[in-house]
């Protein structure tokens, strides 16, 4: 059994954990379906191999007496266009052509993964029972001590609130407050990622998970947490960086409810 908790941050009853949370722990397949979700996010890298050869030139070397000719005209011998009324037009298809193909262009290359549903459907599992695992967060580097219990369930009346500040309010009578403020620092990104929009880093804070969205949702501008709802959860959000046992505060409707969809 856990303990409900108010939006005042006071006990007010308990509900039983499903059995998901009594999941053995499996880092390996965690790592898996986080690298398998990051690595399918990544489109298809390379060229259309058609690039530069959609064209109607062709090659005519130096043969004698044909309609076009190349043979003491000053003309390289490459592929030309076919210009109405015969003829020869610019040169096409070659990398050094106007037009023409790339000489070296990068490889295709897929970089999408799979993963057995089994497997996945297990990594999730074990990622849910994580939550509830203190030792774990404390490794992950979330601040905890005010923290009353894991996994913190707190009552439905959180997926109402609509206002950024009674969420604020909410997550530090709840004891999150020390996460919160670990989550607003900010660190420069090494490398050129700076250059590209992402100068920052910032760290994950909590995350919520609500069984349906009542208004809270759309504040999603506290750093470091994320708002999600049960039926979108997967394994990377549990597990950001494919790190275990992230700080995570579920609904009491969502906590019934993940025993049913996770089987």
């Amino acid at each position: 059994m856990t303990k409900i908790y108010s939006l005042k941050g006071k006990a007010k009853g308990e509900v039983r954990l499903p059995e998901v949370f009594y999941t053995e722990y499996r880092p390996d397949l965690i790592q898996r379906a986080v690298v398998m979700l990051q690595a399918n996010k990544r489109s298809v890298y390379g060229v259309n191999p058609a690039s530069g050869m959609l064209t109607s030139a062709d090659y005519f070397g130096r043969r004698r007496g044909g309609f076009r000719q190349t043979i003491n005209r000053g003309m390289s011998r490459l592929p030309r266009i076919k210009p109405g009324g015969g003829g020869l037009g610019n040169v096409r298809r070659v990398p050094q052509s106007v037009g023409g193909r790339r000489a070296h262009p990068p490889k295709m290359r897929d970089y999408s993964l799979k993963m057995n549903n089994k497997e996945y459907n297990l990594a999730l599992k074990s990622a849910i029972a994580a939550t509830g695992n203190a030792s774990l967060a404390e490794e992950r580097g979330h601040r905890i001590k005010e923290i009353k219990e894991m996994p913190l369930v707190v009552e439905d009346s959180l997926q109402k609130i609509d206002k950024t500040r009674d969420l604020l309010d909410a997550l530090h009578a709840l004891g999150l407050e020390d996460d919160l403020k670990r989550a607003r620092e900010k660190k420069i990104r090494s490398g050129k990622g700076k250059m590209r929009g992402r100068k920052h880093r910032r760290k994950k804070s909590v995350l919520i998970i609500i069984e349906k969205d009542d208004g809270v949702k759309r504040l999603d501008n506290i750093s470091g947490v994320d708002i999600v709802e049960l039926g979108d959860l997967d394994v990377e959000m549990l597990a950001p960086g494919t790190h275990p046992a992230r700080l995570t505060l579920w609904t009491e409707s969502a906590l019934k409810k993940i025993g049913e969809l996770v089987v």
